[in-house]
C-alpha cells in the first residue's frame, strides 16, 4: 500500500503540470529533490493544521480552491462525466458543511480535527473511482434523497411559492413607497 502510494507520487512528480513545474524550479534553485520538497511542504501543512492559528481557514481553502478551479474547467468542457464528478463533490461538501455547522462546537476540540477534515476533503476530491464523494454520495446521500424525495419536493415547492409570494409583495410595497415618496416631493 505504501509502496503503491510512493509509486503514484513518483508518477505525479514526473508529469508536466503547474505543481511539478513549480517544484522543479525550487529544486533547481535549492538542489533539493522535488519529492523531499513535496514531503516537507506536506509536513509543514500537516503540523499547521494540527497546531496553527487559522487551521480552519486553511482546511476550507484546501477543500474549496482546487475543486472550484476544476469545476469551472468541467463546466467549460464538452463532456458530462467531469460535471457529474464535481457536482457529486459539491453535494457531499455541502452536506458535510451542514453537518459540521451543527457539530463544529464539539469537533474542533478534538486534537487532530482539522487534519482529519482536510484528509477527508482530499479523499473526496481524489481522482479515483472510490473517492470520498462517490462513496458518501452513493452510500448516504442518494439513499436518503431517494427515500425522502417526495417530502423534499413538497418542502422545496412550498418554500419556492412562499419566496415568490414574498418577493412579489416586497416589490409591490417598494413600488408603493416610491410612488408615495415621489408624490411628497
Amino acid at each position: 500500500m505504501l509502496g503503491d502510494l510512493l509509486d503514484r507520487i513518483d508518477k505525479f512528480l514526473n508529469e508536466k503540470n503547474t505543481v511539478t513545474d513549480w517544484l522543479g524550479k525550487i529544486e533547481e534553485k535549492t538542489g533539493v529533490q522535488k519529492k523531499l520538497i513535496l514531503f516537507g511542504a506536506l509536513a509543514v501543512i500537516g503540523v499547521y493544521l494540527m497546531f496553527g492559528y487559522g487551521a480552519s481557514l486553511l482546511c476550507n481553502l484546501i477543500g474549496f480552491v482546487y475543486p472550484a478551479y476544476v469545476s469551472i474547467k468541467a463546466i467549460e468542457s464538452s463532456t458530462k462525466e467531469d460535471d457529474t464528478i464535481w457536482l457529486t463533490y459539491w453535494v457531499v461538501y455541502g452536506v458535510f458543511n451542514l453537518a459540521e455547522f451543527f457539530s463544529d462546537i464539539f469537533l474542533f476540540w478534538f486534537p487532530f480535527y482539522y487534519i482529519a477534515k482536510c484528509v477527508f476533503l482530499l479523499w473526496c476530491m481524489a481522482p479515483v473511482s472510490w473517492n470520498g464523494s462517490n462513496v458518501v454520495y452513493h452510500r448516504l446521500v442518494r439513499p436518503f434523497f431517494l427515500e425522502h424525495q417526495a417530502t423534499l419536493d413538497k418542502v422545496v415547492n412550498d418554500l419556492s411559492s412562499k419566496a415568490k409570494s414574498a418577493a412579489e409583495n416586497a416589490g409591490k410595497e417598494a413600488a408603493k413607497m416610491m410612488m408615495s415618496h415621489e408624490k411628497s416631493q
